[in-house]
């Protein structure tokens, strides 16, 4: 139990005239178990170690504390008895803050929990930077008229700290930097105890800046993320069911490489025989089928295994080893090459066929491809390729059959290949190309519709885009990170 806590027991329990709500919600908030009280005079007995307690309670004399122990870890642990009063009713202000309340409490849970999580999507840092930049402006419609928008922009206040949730347990896998995370628990505990001062009395904080903190945090938790290195995969988890549309197989994907504001998203329906390109806004659009535009490719895609990077779409055409480079702003072909030696049309594909044996891929180092040759035994090649002129910059060379592998991703420069496309799936083996070895790994990933033609990593979003037998889903990925220090730069 905490001090702060005993002592805000301590001041409630000489409050004759304390309203309902609160004598409803302070037990919750310190952690005490309520008991009722059915007749005016209880006895309460309690016994704990060596020590026993009895003692007459009259629940309206106020909050009681009728006994007191130590847990096997030698901490306090004491029982009040709530007074049966009933003064005055909550108004909807007090529930939006009492809300509030309880979600800055989640957020000290959350850091509590921090060395079970590594990072969730970096799309939510890059979301909640244009939405924070914007209670600014609500802050100030507050000062206007306070009593008329307190109810509206509370609840708003509420919306942007449970944005702000998924961004603190990426953290705490960062150990070494304890000093930063001692400090983040600190803010949360102030934040904390100024709501409760404002549950106490409503309007008596500064507005500007309660707004001003929780701008700093988030501004803090952005600076940790740039701090971040390349990391290696650790964990899958999901998959999260965006929309479920088109046929068995497919590919839908983001640019990795797209601005903060650009959220487009790119539908390319079916393995064969298809030349059309779907286009929605956002994420949003794609969910609802609010297209925005369609291209009319110059020739017919082979596979799943496309990719979307700087604002051109690379695929491989048809019935061929040739890679095609798209541009969708200026729709035309910029570049198109031969993959020298690379098998096609289901010489060399993934476990579920479908044309597969090209597979374009791009990550935080750069534009990929992966294919087998005859001259590699039909075992996966790795080549980094020059995303303007598609030449082959370096190639490696796996000892791991391309047709024994049920799909593939690039995070860091790392190869990660699946044991399978059907349930049971899972990344069986990873090859770097920066100490061009292996190693057998396993990280299961749950196969939620039974049959995956396409999953793809986006450094962006730092989460995996799959399609799962007619869904386009999203798996999140844990990474293991190394904060740089000022002495790495």
């Amino acid at each position: 139990m905490s001090l702060p806590l005993l002592k805000l027991g301590a001041v409630l329990s000489t409050m004759a005239m304390i309203s309902n709500w609160m004598s409803q919600t302070l037990p919750s908030l310190v952690g005490l178990n309520t008991t009722r009280l059915s007749t005016p005079d209880t006895l309460v007995s309690h016994s704990g170690g060596s020590e026993k307690f009895t003692l007459f309670i009259s629940p309206k004399e106020g909050w009681q504390v009728y006994s007191s122990a130590q847990d096997p870890d030698g901490r306090c642990i004491c029982t009040v008895v709530a007074p049966e009063q009933n003064l005055c009713s909550r108004d909807a202000k007090s529930r939006q803050l009492r809300q509030l309340l309880e979600k800055v409490q989640n957020m000290s849970q959350s850091i509590e929990v921090l060395n079970l999580r590594t990072q969730r999507d970096f799309q939510y840092v890059l979301k909640m930077e244009t939405q924070m930049k914007g209670l600014k402006a609500k802050f100030r419609q507050i000062e206007d008229d306070r009593k008329t928008l307190m109810t509206k922009h509370f609840q708003e206040l509420k919306e942007k700290m449970d944005e702000l949730l998924p961004l603190i347990p990426v953290l705490e896998q960062y150990k070494t930097d304890a000093r930063l995370i001692t400090q983040f628990k600190e803010e949360i505990r102030n934040l904390s105890a100024v709501l409760t001062g404002i549950q106490e009395e409503i309007g008596a904080y500064d507005y500007e800046e309660l707004h001003q903190r929780v701008l700093s945090l988030e501004t803090r938790l952005r600076d940790c993320m740039k701090k971040l290195t390349c990391g290696k995969l650790m964990k899958i988890t999901g998959p999260v069911t965006v929309k479920t549309s088109g046929t068995r197989f497919g590919a839908w994907m983001t640019d990795p490489l797209a601005s903060e504001k650009n959220n487009r998203v790119w539908y390319m329906d079916s393995y064969t025989n298809n030349k059309i390109v779907r286009e929605y806004k956002s994420i949003a659009d794609f969910v609802s089928g609010a297209e925005s535009r369609t291209y009319n490719l110059p020739f017919k895609w082979a596979g799943t295994n496309h990719v979307v990077y700087n604002g051109s779409l690379y695929f491989n055409k048809y019935q061929s080893n040739i890679i095609i480079k798209y541009s969708f702003d200026m729709g035309r072909v910029l570049a198109q090459r031969s993959l020298e030696y690379a098998g096609f049309h289901n010489v060399y594909p993934y476990t579920w066929g479908g044309f597969s044996d090209i597979d374009l891929m791009a990550d935080e180092i750069g534009l990929w491809a992966v294919y087998a040759t005859n001259q590699n035994a039909g075992n996966i090649v790795i080549s980094q390729l020059n995303k303007d002129t598609l030449e082959v910059m370096k190639s490696w060379s796996t000892g791991y059959p391309k047709r024994s592998a049920g799909e593939s991703f690039m995070i860091c420069g790392t190869l990660y290949v699946t044991n399978s496309h059907l349930t049971g799936a899972k990344v069986y083996y990873s090859y770097s190309t920066k100490t061009s070895t292996y190693e057998y790994t396993d990280i299961p990933f749950h196969n939620q519709y039974f049959h995956i033609s396409m999953l793809d990593y986006n450094a962006r979003d730092r989460a995996l885009y799959a399609w799962n037998n007619g869904h386009q889903v999203l798996f999140n990925v844990t990474l293991f990170h190394i904060i740089k220090t000022e002495d790495d730069t």
